[in-house]
């Protein structure tokens, strides 16, 4: 067996290892919430001596105040348990900032099962807490930016179809009316033949740039559908607004005068429009109604261009 000496020497031995390192040991009695041992460390780290952790409520005092309700709740529920567990927090400093505290905690018991102590390890993870925000803000940009038009800037196809779906559950299940325009740049194979790729890109713009100022409704949307086609979508909005809607487009990219040597209609940029209406039921799909509205697209073409063509949905058709 060992003698006294040789297991002082070794109690310093691990004392000094669990003080040398990053991670802060710590040890609660749990008959008196009070700490038993804090490593040193501490005070580098947050500032507070080491004398000053008294009990588990200097613990959660020194805590960010919107961690503390949920992190103390839930290592106390843990802990009577007796189950091992981590959590992450903000510890507050001595000078009033804070510092990201990962904690992993060991639960103690008797012989008899009965919890006896808290030991565990405070971790700094600020760094890491830091790398994970940067990375979230990478995300939410990127995710921004995939539900942007490349080129015109406004909402693109996956935006549009994302939000036609969300915007479909929420008129069938209020029975309010959603509408929505699909327009075509008329003689658009022309304009980039003459004035090329460039100058087409740029009136492009110009006309998706244009039609964002066409709308009012907070949830209104305009997107680019596909080369040179456009989509605008109208939740809430009946016959008549969409309509109108429709009409203010055009008087808004007749105001803006892109000039069309080859358009035969004021020899500016025009463009063609399905309109249609709904309120969604059963008895219709997200799919059908786009295939409507095309087709009153394609009639305003037929029909000349530069027109609206609407269409009431009956929700009963197919």
């Amino acid at each position: 067996m060992a003698d006294a000496s040789t297991l002082l020497n070794d109690n310093a031995v691990y004392k000094t290892l669990l003080e040398s390192t990053k991670a802060i040991p710590w040890k609660i009695d749990w008959a008196s919430m009070k700490f038993a041992y804090i490593g040193p460390q501490i005070e580098a780290l947050l500032g507070w001596s080491v004398d000053s952790w008294v009990s588990v409520e200097d613990w959660a005092m020194r805590m960010h105040p919107e961690d503390r309700e949920y992190v103390v709740n839930f290592c106390v529920s843990q802990s009577q348990a007796g189950v091992d567990h981590e959590a992450d927090y903000r510890a507050l400093t001595k000078d009033n900032g804070y510092v990201w505290i990962r904690d992993v905690v060991h639960v103690m018991r008797n012989e008899q099962g009965e919890v006896q102590a808290l030991i565990g390890f405070m971790f700094d993870i600020t760094e890491r807490k830091k790398t994970e925000e940067q990375l979230l803000n990478l995300q939410k940009e990127l995710e921004a930016l995939s539900f942007k038009d490349g080129l015109t800037n406004i909402a693109n196809r996956r935006r549009f179809d994302s939000s036609f779906e969300l915007e479909w559950d929420r008129a069938g299940k209020e029975r309010q009316p959603l509408s929505i325009l699909l327009l075509d740049v008329d003689f658009f194979k022309q304009y980039n033949d003459l004035y090329g790729h460039t100058q087409g890109d740029k009136c492009l713009v110009d006309i998706a740039q244009t039609l964002s100022l066409a709308l009012d409704g907070p949830r209104d949307l305009v997107a680019r559908y596909g080369g040179e086609e456009f989509v605008v979508l109208l939740p809430e909005a009946d016959a008549a607004t969409a309509l109108k809607v429709a009409d203010r487009c055009q008087r808004l990219l007749e105001k803006k005068a892109i000039m069309h040597a080859l358009s035969p209609h004021g020899r500016r940029v025009t463009v063609s429009m399905g309109a249609g209406t709904l309120i969604p039921d059963g008895n219709a799909t997200r799919d059908a109604f786009i295939k409507t509205v095309d087709k009153a697209l394609y009639a305003a073409k037929n029909n000349g261009r530069n027109r609206i063509e609407h269409v009431q949905w009956e929700s009963t058709a197919r």
